[in-house]
């Protein structure tokens, strides 16, 4: 961790955002309420945007080849750039010995994972990535059950979008229920199926499917089934969780569930500090491990992997 002191006490974390999107602006909204953080700037590759989202939270502009000097200024960096530059931004960061938080999915490609999450153990940094809604499930009490889930059931869909078509609809939505999956088995994937579809529109164009159906088995015996689509009628995000002693059915859209478990889980968890502000809790967790405070980010790079992997084989294995 690169630091220094100043008359006898140790100097705030600089923080900055490479991205001056819309999750740029959500990610900007947390380092300025962190009132033990100094926030430096804003970098993108358009200086015209860099700036109008810098002038939004007084800090530093940074544009174009102004990358190099942006990561020497900070400590700290959250990347929220569209996904196939994630992994150039975070290389780089790592190499100047900034502390990396990226944006899920973590990267684009086996190669620049390994090597983003290699380089951080290399130089004792904390890769962290946003996998947000491990905090929804903490606050339920999901992680505390004392049983293994026979079988888990995920859909993730979405109305159609302009943004995220960089990367396929496993890695843009899917991912998130990939990560959750993964976190509660407690080890990796087997055998795999899966189906999906591309959107015909005239003038549309995206990586990888639209709509993805996957049969997941995992090594434990648990199965797992996910659907995702960007191109529902309606939003919507459920899991259902079957466990050998009942079963929990959770609207992670308007934050209700159904219990149906003798386990004591939090039916108020939507009231719940982490749970009310996932992205902030995710961030902050993030900071507090950079500062040694915690031992772990809310989701590490290492975890974040894991998905990407699982997304990759389900990319991979789709039948048109």
């Amino acid at each position: 961790m690169r630091h220094s002191e100043e008359d006898g006490m140790a100097r705030q974390l600089r923080a900055g955002v490479a991205g001056a999107g819309v999750f740029g602006g959500y990610h900007a909204n947390k380092y300025k309420q962190a009132s033990d953080i100094a926030f430096v700037g804003i970098y993108d590759l358009d200086a015209a945007r860099a700036q109008t989202l810098a002038e939004t939270h007084g800090v530093q502009a940074f544009g174009g080849d102004d990358l190099d000097v942006f990561l020497s200024s900070i400590d700290v960096v959250t990347i929220a750039t569209p996904a196939f530059a994630h992994a150039a931004v975070a290389l780089a960061a790592l190499e100047k010995g900034v502390h990396v938080y990226t944006e899920k999915p973590l990267t684009v490609t086996s190669r620049d994972a390994e090597a983003m999450v290699s380089l951080a153990q290399e130089k004792g940094l904390v890769l962290a990535c946003g996998h947000q809604e491990r905090a929804v499930f903490e606050a339920i009490g999901l992680y505390g059950v004392p049983e293994t889930p026979l079988q888990l059931e995920a859909v993730r869909n979405g109305t159609a979008s302009t943004r995220n078509l960089d990367v396929s609809v496993v890695l843009d939505l899917m991912i998130h229920d990939l990560d959750l999956a993964i976190s509660l088995a407690g080890c990796e994937a087997g055998g795999l199926r899966a189906v999906g579809r591309r959107r015909e529109d005239e003038g549309y164009s995206a990586v990888g499917a639209d709509e993805v159906s996957a049969e997941v088995d995992f090594e434990n015996g648990m199965k797992a089934i996910f659907t995702a689509s960007r191109m529902a009628q309606m939003r919507e995000r459920t899991m259902r969780i079957v466990y050998p002693s009942g079963t929990v059915f959770i609207d992670l859209l308007n934050r209700k569930f159904e219990n149906g478990t003798p386990f004591a889980l939090n039916a108020d968890f939507a009231e719940a500090d982490i749970a009310r502000d996932p992205l902030g809790t995710s961030v902050f967790r993030f900071l507090d491990t950079v500062r040694g405070e915690r031992e772990r980010p809310l989701c590490s790079g290492v975890e974040a992997q894991q998905a990407l992997v699982l997304g990759f084989a389900i990319d991979e294995d789709v039948a048109f």
